[in-house]
């Protein structure tokens, strides 16, 4: 058995920066005697079902996250300059940080969206709680 546990895997929806099917990655991950595996797409928690039924019927304990785009001020702002961001990799503790995910995810779209699903520091001290980040 492996003690080694990717964290930040990028999957097909991690559009034009994933390549890893979700049935391969897991597939090969049991091949490897991984006992974990992460999902950390951009932005977005698209493949977080498929990810989590594969991994549980492979044997494989699933950890969900996201590879978050963070706003450099606020995620309302959407100018030229407002176009950097900085990479946050986030991942669930329990059912709490899982909610807390997908209000995240939710938001850099609803709220956020320029060019990316964007979301601020203010935003994610609101909804921190069961996530590691």
């Amino acid at each position: 058995m492996s003690g080694f546990v990717h964290l930040h895997v990028h999957t097909q929806y991690s559009l034009l920066d994933g390549a890893a099917r979700i049935k391969d990655l897991v597939s090969h991950a049991k091949e490897l005697g991984m006992q974990a595996l992460a999902i950390t797409d951009h932005g977005s928690m698209y493949g977080v079902i498929e990810f989590y039924r594969a991994c549980k019927d492979a044997g494989i304990k699933p950890l969900i996250g996201m590879e978050a785009y963070v706003a450099p001020r606020s995620r309302f702002e959407k100018e030229a300059a407002a176009r950097e961001y900085a990479h946050l990799i986030l991942i669930c503790k329990n059912e709490v940080g899982y909610k807390n995910l997908m209000y995240l995810s939710s938001e850099g779209f609803i709220s956020g969206f320029y060019y990316r699903p964007r979301i601020d520091y203010e935003l994610l001290a609101e909804h921190s709680e069961g996530l590691i980040c």
